[in-house]
């Protein structure tokens, strides 16, 4: 599996695409993800945990197997970020850092900056309002 550390920061992109723009089908931002390489876009592995719990919260129906067959779909077009010794320094950093200030963001979203922090990379979200709270983080939103 890649590293963030081994891969320049105009190469990585690190994708926070929640449930609501990968599982919509958001077609700006499939747009935005098909004018890079598949080797250049990584997606936090917090953000597939995201996924699957809100999959799992929903009750069986037809929609909810449509929903698993795009996230299967979507799942194995992309790169996982891992969570390395780095990304954890990170988390651990920031994390603290936001206490300090008094500023309180969900230990998910910690996690997902701290993927794209430890890589020098950029996040897309379209979070960008309560992410740019963290200090140093890149942001950039594809759906505007």
């Amino acid at each position: 599996m890649p590293t963030t550390v081994h891969l320049p920061a105009d190469l990585l992109e690190s994708v926070d695409l929640r449930a609501k723009e990968l599982m919509k089908g958001d077609p700006d931002v499939g747009r935005r993800l098909l004018a890079h390489k598949r080797t250049d876009v990584y997606v936090p592995q917090p953000v597939f945990a995201e996924i699957e719990y809100g999959l799992s919260r929903l009750g069986r129906s037809t929609r909810k197997g449509q929903l698993r067959a795009r996230f299967d779909t979507i799942s194995g077009q992309l790169q996982r970020l891992g969570w390395t010794d780095e990304v954890s320094r990170s988390f651990g950093v920031t994390k603290a850092d936001l206490e300090k200030r008094g500023v309180r963001i969900e230990d998910f979203d910690v996690a997902i900056a701290a993927h794209a922090l430890a890589g020098d990379a950029t996040l897309v979200t379209d979070n960008v309002a309560h992410l740019k709270r963290i200090r140093n983080l890149r942001l950039e939103n594809w759906r505007r």
